[in-house]
């Protein structure tokens, strides 16, 4: 069966998360919803987007398991320190339940979250970049899953050639990153998600490239080829999803 792990970024705390899923993503039955993904209580390990609140309240946490769909947190900063981990033990043994997941980048927090919270399903986000057979085949020897970068899904050889499709999460649209020549976004969340100053950083200014807004994979392709775990996002009114 078709799973979908969904993008509730820049949800307001207005509109309830059942609600903003039958309006941004009224396809996807709640059946195939394997969980979403969010900020809930503040962390310095977030990545990916600059920390500003809440995405998931309480209650949407609630709802979300009356459903039967799981919380996945997106714990995707480069730099996890020994500190940092203890400091979000809390949170961490929160939400420790077994639907629920972990996105991570860094392999240390990985493997700290791996013996202290084995409940979790650990994610290795597209921030590691896992371009290679080799990198992948490594990657799931930590991960229990693993997200490939989304322009991966427009070489059906590379993908018809992988094992373990069952682990890998696949793009099922894609925004600014599909064409992003270097993502020096992320690393530059990363720091400005530390609390210590940095500012956030686009290499659209700097280098230029085609901005397609959002592209929608063919999933039936994706499927024929072996693959079941998607992941969808929600373009911003400008058709993105960065820049």
């Amino acid at each position: 069966m078709v799973r979908y792990t969904i993008s509730a970024r820049s949800k307001r705390n207005d509109v309830p998360i059942l609600d903003f899923l039958r309006q941004h993503f009224p396809a996807v039955e709640f059946e195939h919803i394997d969980s979403v993904f969010g900020f809930v209580e503040p962390t310095t390990l977030y990545g990916g987007r600059i920390f500003t609140g809440r995405e998931l309240t309480p209650l949407d946490v609630a709802d979300l398991y009356t459903a039967g769909i799981g919380v996945r947190l997106p714990l995707t900063n480069h730099y996890a320190e020994p500190h940092e981990y203890e400091r979000s033990a809390s949170l961490l043994q929160k939400y420790h339940k077994a639907r629920n997941a972990v996105i991570v980048t860094n392999d240390d927090l990985a493997k700290w979250i791996r013996t202290d919270f084995p409940l979790y399903r650990i994610e290795a986000s597209v921030i590691k970049n896992l371009k290679t057979p080799e990198r992948i085949k490594e990657a799931m020897e930590l991960y229990d899953t693993v997200v490939l970068p989304m322009e991966l899904n427009e070489n059906p050889g590379f993908l018809e050639g992988l094992s373990d499709k069952e682990r890998i999460t696949l793009f099922a649209n894609a925004g600014c990153a599909l064409t992003c020549p270097s993502r020096i976004c992320y690393m530059s969340v990363s720091k400005v998600n530390k609390g210590n100053g940095g500012e956030f950083m686009c290499s659209q200014p700097l280098k230029q490239r085609e901005l397609r807004g959002m592209v929608d994979f063919d999933l039936e392709r994706l499927q024929s080829l072996g693959f079941s775990r998607f992941k969808l996002l929600r373009s911003k009114n400008s058709g993105l999803t960065g820049f």
